[in-house]
């Protein structure tokens, strides 16, 4: 879609197409709309990728030499952190541009964890021993003793999403809700919380998160469902790929499932779920490549017959994307067709 701002509506006032005030009022309605594919920036990289360096800097990047600074010294600066970007988020959003102050907006939240790491420590609350008292460790090790933080980052992220409804800020909540999951698997399992476990809960986990925003989805001014929907299909894609399904029709449901998932991006308009379904069975096609046709030279030309012949589904799909998705949604129950997401992409 093309862009305009306002020096275009300007002149557009000067030629009586739009009457004084009017230009600014469209100006402000159409910078609160949600943002197409289309118009992403190489602005807007910037912000994604700067958040992203903010948050791993103090987040699962942090160095133990920070440990070393003390827990007050840790609180402050997780306060003073928290309330400046928020301050210089909500400063964004006032000047009209809603992109960076939402990014920054989710970066505030994202420290949460530190702040009450920090006071967890400092009060004498906190529920681990020394040993596991590394800030990082909180990223990397499943422990009942992170819940009083990741229920702090949930709770601050949904108030931040009232300061700056903003989707970028649903990704750590949905982070948090993740390693919440499996902390809360913990305490069920005990210190007997295996891999295999995890793998599940995170599967499991993934799939009612994926279907909380089907519900979401096109049912807000704002896309929040896009991060929950990658947020959703990390945790059941990432547990589905490393179970060890043991056998050869496993592995194929494993293909089977990811070819589900292609399909859904079609009936709900989804190109994440495309990416992640395509991921799953080229995943299976490089197993029967090294494991169970390794010695075929026919191999190789099918798989670029149906390569090519994927492609030219993508472009038959393109092409004819509104038509397909709604035929597919013809086809199932209205009582089903009513949970669909409800706009049109």
């Amino acid at each position: 879609m093309e862009r305009f701002d306002a020096r275009d509506l300007a002149r557009a006032v000067g030629a009586g197409i739009l009457q004084p005030g009017q230009d600014q009022a469209l100006l402000d309605f159409l910078r609160r709309q949600p943002q197409s594919g289309g118009s992403f920036q190489l602005a807007h990289v910037a912000f994604y990728f700067g958040a992203l360096l903010i948050m791993g800097a103090m987040g699962w990047l942090l160095t133990e030499a920070w440990m070393t600074l003390g827990d007050g010294a840790l609180l402050t600066i997780a306060l003073v952190y928290i309330g400046g970007i928020t301050l210089f988020a909500l400063s964004l959003q006032r000047r009209g541009q809603p992109i960076a102050a939402g990014v920054l907006a989710a970066v505030a939240v994202s420290i949460v964890p530190l702040a009450v790491f920090a006071i967890e420590r400092l009060a004498g609350w906190w529920p681990l021993d020394d040993a596991q008292g590394d800030y990082h460790q909180y990223y990397t090790y499943v422990q009942g003793g992170w819940l009083a933080m990741e229920a702090a980052t949930v709770l601050a992220g949904l108030l931040m999403l009232r300061l700056v409804p903003f989707p970028f800020i649903v990704m750590p909540i949905a982070v948090a809700l993740w390693f919440m999951s499996m902390d809360l698997s913990e305490w069920f399992y005990g210190e007997l919380f295996s891999w295999e476990q995890r793998r599940t809960v995170s599967l499991w986990f993934g799939l009612g998160l994926l279907l909380v925003f089907v519900v979401i989805d096109g049912r807000t001014e704002r896309d929040y469902a896009f991060w929950g929907y990658l947020a959703g299909l990390a945790a059941f894609w990432g547990g589905l790929t490393l179970l060890d399904s043991g056998s050869e029709w496993g592995k194929f449901l494993y293909c089977l499932i990811n070819l589900g998932l292609m399909g859904l991006a079609v009936l709900l308009r989804r190109p994440v779920f495309m990416v992640f379904g395509a991921m799953g069975v080229a995943a299976y096609l490089g197993y029967l490549s090294y494991e169970v046709f390794a010695d075929s030279l026919l191999f190789p030309v099918v798989l670029t017959v149906i390569g090519l012949g994927v492609i030219g589904l993508g472009v038959l799909y393109q092409k004819n994307r509104e038509a397909l998705s709604e035929r597919l949604r013809a086809r199932i129950p209205a009582s089903l067709r009513d949970w669909l997401p409800a706009l049109h992409r």
